[in-house]
């Protein structure tokens, strides 16, 4: 799969399992991108690794608490149901108290699965993998052309190229910072642009969306300044057009965008819509998407994550709301939230 795909032009990601020295196992999150020349040939392979065993051990952890959880329940239901066999002759309100008890239990067990859910958000805060998957990319084009720039003696070009990756590395430096401030009650408010989210976040995903041949068309006002937690909304947009990007699967698709709409809504609410001609979402699946680990993708491509952070931030930390429908030829996600957050 892996030089049948390379040597095909593509790009090839993949999670591989390794040993060390010592016998420890390890896992790493591969991507290896084929450079084309000039003439669309092959010249060279890049290959961009970084260790995701937290991640992976995490997983499997969470997905054995699972299977532990589940066989309690069975057991625990077989457990019930004789017992109320044998109480039911005795007396009928005792029925009624292991009823109650068996609620319990069920009931205990929906939380276990719902801290199962949160802890695996500290995996997103730890390694964020979800979301530098396209910045590595696209630091590993730059460094691509600073080879070259430095074998042409090309300067300037050199320089520029320099400084656009210390963007992206700033860039995601700030992405660890929003992730492990994600649940702090403490997180500072601030008064900023609504456009200035929209160029940091297609900024971050530039060089992955001129791979993809994708166009982000913007549509707003000159200036729309509201109160909030900026680096959290910029990290919505980054889902949302990441999520677009990935639904274009069809190559022959010409002229592919994403629209964004801005506006002030009665006022004292901003309207956001994100828009795509990637072919939307099935209807039966459209009331799924903002749940936990639920994908369409393949599983070395999407964790299932990505718009369930959407709704959390908007709803719990920008006091706002967010819906997906079908719209013309693609999806369309409508947020809306207060211009100042209290």
């Amino acid at each position: 799969l892996l030089w049948s795909a390379i040597l095909n032009k593509e790009v090839y990601k993949s999670t591989v399992k390794n040993r060390a020295k010592d016998g420890s196992v390890f896992y790493v999150n591969t991507t290896i991108i084929p450079m084309l020349n000039t003439k669309g040939e092959i010249e060279e392979f890049i290959a961009i690794r970084y260790d995701v065993t937290d991640s992976v051990v995490l997983t499997e952890a969470l997905k054995a608490k699972e299977e532990e959880l589940i066989l309690l329940n069975e057991t625990l239901e077989e457990r019930v149901q004789v017992q109320t066999m044998k109480l039911r002759d005795l007396n009928r309100n005792l029925e009624r108290r292991v009823q109650e008890e068996v609620d319990k239990n069920r009931e205990k067990e929906r939380l276990l699965f719902q801290q199962a859910r949160l802890a695996s958000m500290g995996e997103m805060i730890g390694n964020i993998a979800h979301q530098w998957r396209q910045p590595l990319s696209e630091l590993g084009i730059h460094l691509y052309k600073l080879k070259k720039f430095f074998i042409a003696k090309d300067e300037k070009s050199f320089n520029e190229t320099y400084e656009d990756g210390k963007s992206v590395i700033k860039k995601m430096s700030h992405t660890i910072d929003d992730f492990r401030n994600f649940f702090s009650a403490s997180k500072p408010k601030e008064y900023f642009n609504v456009n200035e989210v929209f160029e940091e976040a297609i900024g971050m995903l530039k060089g992955a969306l001129e791979n993809k041949q994708i166009t982000v068309r913007i549509t707003s006002e000159e200036k729309i300044i509201i109160k909030g937690y900026k680096g959290e909304l910029v990290q919505v947009l980054i889902n949302l057009i990441t999520n677009a990007k990935d639904a274009f699967r069809e190559e022959s698709l010409k002229n592919r965008f994403v629209d964004i709409h801005v506006a002030r809504f009665d006022g004292e609410t901003l309207n956001i819509t994100v828009r795509d001609n990637a072919g939307g979402i099935k209807e039966e699946i459209l009331e799924k998407i903002f749940e936990p680990y639920f994908t369409t993708k393949q599983a070395s491509l999407g964790t299932g994550l990505g718009l369930y952070m959407c709704k959390t931030i908007v709803e719990n930390s920008m006091l706002g709301n967010i819906k997906a429908f079908n719209a013309g030829s693609g999806a369309c996600f409508d947020i809306k939230v207060p211009i100042k957050l209290q």
